[in-house]
């Protein structure tokens, strides 16, 4: 179990580097929350966790506190639900082979739909690996940028609300693992899984009260519920349920550098609300920089 300290500058539990679809790499990262005015990042890339050590010697020259984490892709049916995972042990073997199968389905997925927008659009393969790093967790935001520097999109969000959107016939999913065996693993790894912005649909698509008590019984912590891509009338019954069943909080930025338009520091997690985090955390510690 991992000692909590104070902590100095508002806490941002949700990051990510160009090890997956950010655009600054773990160190750049560090040093932007630094100039942002945070004393709390944590790095939490797709499916990776590559960008640990450089972020982690970032965070001690930059004086910050890093959290070690992850956005684990799940998926219920055809619905994507991301779970954020911190402070787990990055060696697990059970944790390794999951995350391993959930890449390989990702680049093989995004290598489908490049053939099939390729088909109708003037787009190839090597457009898009020429917007990734060598151990980046290739991804649908790689295939958005490659449509930008092609001509094809403005930007980032105007490439998922045209080409990129499911709706436009190009859209597949890729396999990931259900959020309770997600969970799990976590766990079993030594990990503190929270949600991450579970309110982004409506009130009829959140999760089931039943089902959420399946997931805490399993060992969820908490619910990313401070986020600009949450809806209130779904988000305020999370708070109601996040209290009935001694969920955290927590508040968060998921920035992406200049792949979206969040902003870090935008929203932030109470420090008392990562004492807890930290506190159950057992499979590896924050970098007090």
């Amino acid at each position: 179990m991992a000692v909590a300290r104070q902590f100095h500058g508002p806490i941002d539990l949700h990051a990510h580097s160009s090890v997956s679809d950010g655009t600054e790499t773990p160190a750049e990262l560090v040093r932007a929350a630094a100039a942002a005015g945070l004393g709390t990042i944590a790095l939490t890339d797709h499916d990776s966790t590559a960008g640990w050590p450089e972020a982690s010697a970032a965070a001690e020259v930059e004086h910050m506190t890093l959290i070690p984490g992850m956005e684990f892709s799940t998926r219920v049916q055809y619905a994507s639900v991301h779970l954020l995972a911190y402070l787990f042990d990055p060696a697990d073997s059970a944790l390794l082979a999951e995350l391993t199968r959930v890449r390989a389905a990702r680049f093989t997925r995004a290598e489908q739909m490049v053939a099939r927008i390729g088909a109708d659009y003037d787009l190839s393969w090597d457009d898009v690996l020429a917007q990734t790093t060598p151990e980046a967790t290739v991804g649908r935001p790689h295939i958005a940028d490659a449509l930008v520097a092609r001509g094809h999109a403005l930007n980032r969000s105007a490439a998922f609300a045209g080409i990129l959107h499911w709706k436009a016939g190009y859209y597949q999913p890729h396999y990931a693992p259900d959020p309770l065996r997600a969970i799990q693993l976590v766990r079993a790894a030594g990990g503190v899984p929270v949600i991450a912005h579970p309110a982004t649909r409506g009130i009829d698509d959140i999760v089931a009260e039943s089902r959420l008590k399946t997931l805490v019984e399993a060992g969820l912590f908490g619910l990313e519920l401070a986020h600009r891509e949450n809806k209130p009338e779904p988000t305020a019954r999370l708070y109601e349920l996040a209290a009935k069943f001694g969920l955290v909080v927590t508040g968060s930025s998921d920035y992406h550098g200049t792949g979206k338009p969040n902003r870090l520091g935008e929203n932030t997690t109470a420090p008392e609300v990562l004492e807890r985090i930290i506190a159950e955390g057992r499979g590896s510690a924050p970098i007090y920089g």
